[in-house]
This record gives structure tokens, sequence and C-alpha cells, in this order.
């Protein structure tokens, strides 16, 4: 198949002009976005999104979980599309490029291609993926889930937010519940465009991450139990301290995530303390471990590792325990084809880059099981993101939509 010649390159003011535009919709409050998904201002967005579409040319599809898929029609209506997309909802407290990005530098593909005339055989189909965040209605990536046929329709719609309003109930609310099938799309390929949210790329120089594979996870919710007793009276040998579990169990994560170096993470993130008085000794200490590896192998090792020492640790404090899984998802693989893709792109445009292991969830994590998918990453500041003072440049925008447009329209087949 043909590829685009090195000199076709996106209008980078342009996809700067749509970022900065889509941030002013959900505003929040330090200079970032709060655009959760289903709320008024996700649906104004989603407005925006699709009147961009509408003037490109493009026939939107919604279906039943509210994902939105914007099409350009192929020479050959017949063969099946290449996806290119990502998500336009926000953490409570996001930045303006996570999942943004990958959304509007797919419809900046389409524009370019509008301006330069090209046809291309197969369909190109910009993709905004509904609830990917997951902080509103848990758990992230829900609607491309649904699709990928990891959830059930009903069981998502059934997903409630802590003021117990449904999903279901809220997609009808803000008029973004279509009438399509969930799932029921031929894809050639997807591709997503995505800030780092790390440090690599910009510690390094890097222009392009080229994303190889991304991080399987279990999450662990962990109870441990002991006495509540009063701190001041209860001698030190006849203590049965859950906090101090609590802290040695933090050490224990953090010493096996570094025997697995550089690739697998831990951490505890969610902690709660009963009965978190300043003069009680904690009875009670309920939190969530969450580990991370690209290797399913040494995942499952981490997680036998730290089961096996909580169990040590609380024998040692005389202090019960309890182990529950609540999340969990295999590491990922991405298509060597699409890789392969991007990392020529990259080649033929001139920018350095790297392979790298996405260390986040990503709808491209759950779409890689029923088509052949990758991902395209660039820098962000300080690797910071979740974070309404996330930020990135123009060119490094410019750098990663350039690469996506080489990757989907060599993939899409140009039309000489």
């Amino acid at each position: 198949m043909a590829a685009p010649g090195e000199n076709l390159r996106i209008n980078p003011d342009r996809l700067w002009d749509s970022l900065m535009q889509m941030a002013q919709v959900g505003p929040g409050i330090a200079g970032g976005n709060n655009r959760q998904t289903l709320t008024d201002g996700d649906g104004e967005g989603r407005h925006l999104f699709k009147k961009w579409c509408d003037e490109a040319g493009l026939s939107m599809g919604v279906d039943k979980m509210g994902n939105m898929f914007a099409r350009r029609e192929g020479t050959d209506p017949s063969l099946p599309p290449v996806y290119v997309g990502s998500h336009l909802d926000t953490q409570p407290t996001g930045g303006k490029y996570d999942g943004v990005l990958g959304v509007l530098g797919g419809l900046e593909v389409v524009r370019t291609l509008n301006d330069l005339g090209i046809k291309t055989r197969h369909p190109i189909v910009v993709s905004n993926w509904t609830n990917e965040e997951g902080t509103r209605f848990a758990p992230a990536m829900l609607a491309s889930g649904v699709f990928a046929g990891i959830h059930e329709l009903d069981w998502a719609y059934d997903r409630v937010d802590a003021a117990g309003k449904r999903f279901g109930d809220e997609l009808e609310r803000i008029g973004w519940k279509g009438d399509e099938e969930v799932g029921n799309r031929p894809m050639k390929a997807f591709f997503e465009l995505h800030i780092e949210q790390g440090p690599i790329l910009e510690d390094e120089g890097i222009d392009i991450g080229v994303v190889t594979h991304g991080q399987g996870l279990w999450w662990l919710e962990v109870t441990l139990t002991g006495n509540a007793a009063h701190t001041g009276s209860t001698p030190m040998p006849k203590r049965r301290n859950a906090g101090l579990g609590l802290a040695r169990v933090t050490e224990l994560v953090h010493e096996v995530a570094m025997d697995y170096q550089p690739e697998a993470v831990g951490a505890i993130g969610h902690i709660e303390v009963y009965p978190n008085s300043r003069n009680v000794i904690p009875g009670e200490v309920v939190f969530t471990i969450d580990i991370r590896s690209p290797n399913a192998d040494v995942l499952d090792e981490m997680r036998a590792r730290i089961e096996h020492g909580i169990a040590n640790i609380c024998d040692a404090l005389d202090i019960s325990f309890d182990i529950e899984p609540v999340g969990h998802f295999e590491p990922v693989t991405f298509d060597e084809g699409c890789v392969t893709a991007i990392r020529n792109a990259a080649d033929r445009l001139g920018y350095s880059h790297r392979n790298i292991v996405s260390g986040a969830g990503h709808d491209a994590c759950w779409i890689n099981r029923v088509a052949p998918t990758a991902m395209v990453m660039c820098p962000c500041v300080d690797g910071l993101s979740h974070n309404e003072a996330e930020e990135i440049s123009k060119e490094w925008a410019a750098a990663g939509a350039d690469v996506l447009f080489h990757a989907v329209v060599e993939t899409a087949e140009i039309v000489e």
C-alpha cells in the first residue's frame, strides 16, 4: 500500500485552536477541565465535536452507549473502516489534553485529507468513546468495554454515581443515547493518539512514543483487623495495630515493585482507617493495592509475593486480614502491523521515537480485543496528567498528529 509523502502534515494551528475551544467547555477551577461523563458539560462537548464533524462532511453514528462515530467515506464503502479516536470526558480536576488530543487529532486527520483532496479506499471513522475515565461511573473504559464484549449493556446502564444516578438514565438525560447496537461495527484497525501521562519522553527528549504494550493490573482490596484501643494506656507489646500493618504492607508493595524494574509499578492508593480518631489505635484498615506490569507472569508473581507477605506481616502483629481482588485486566500486546505503521510514520517524518509501555488503561486496550490496534504518544510537561496543570506544547501535539495521520492514511490506503 502507498504511504503518504513525507511532506504531508496536519494543520498545527487548527488542531491547537480546536483543543483550546474544547477546553472552554466544562472548565475547571484552575485552568483545566471538569467535563465528567454524562454531565451537561459532556453533552456540550459532544455537540461541539458533532458540529465540527458536520462541517468536515462526516456522517455521525451513535450507539446505545453514547459512543460517537464520525465517518469519512472511502472509495469502497464495503471495506471495513480504519478507526481513530479517544475520549472527551475528563477527570473532576482534569487537563485539556488527556483523551481530547486523540479525538481532535483524529478529526484533524480527516480535515487534512479534505484540504488536500486525498481519497482513501477504506472509510475512516473518528470515535469518541463514552466514560473512559470512570470517575463518575466505575469502571473506566466502560463503553469501549461494552463494545469489545467485556461488559454487558444492561450492567453498564445500571452503574451509579455517588449521588445514586444511573448511567443509562443520565445518558438519556443529556440526549446522547443512540439506537445503534454496541459493537456491531467491523474495523480494519484502530489508532489512538494520547499524551504519555508519564515523564519518559520529555526526560529523554523524544518526540514520539510507539506504544507496543499496555500494562495489566491487579487491584487488591485488603482489610486488616486488629483491636481499637487507647493510644495512651495500651502497652506497646499488647497492641494489635492495624495501622502498623498498613505501614508494613505499604513498604512491602514498594519493595516488590522495585524488584521487577524497569516496567513494574505498585502502590497503595485508597485508604480508610477506623475509627480514625487521634487517640485510638486503628482497629481496622481497608485499602487498595494497585500493581501493574506488561508481563502477565510478573504480574501474577507480584500478587503472590504480596499476598504471602501480608500473611506474614499479620501473623507477626497478631492481626487478621482479608484480600479481595476488585479489579483486573491482562497485559495488552498491540498489533505488530499497526505498531510498525506508527514507527515507520515517525521515521518517514523525521521524528525521534522509542518504544514505550502504556502505564494507564485506554480505550485502545479493550478495542485491541476485537481489532488490530496501536497507540501513538507525545510528551507532556513533567509527565503530569489527571491534573488541571497538565500541559503539552503545540509542537508535541502536531508531531503526534502527524504520525497519526500517516499511520491512519497508509492503513486506509490512499487512492492514487
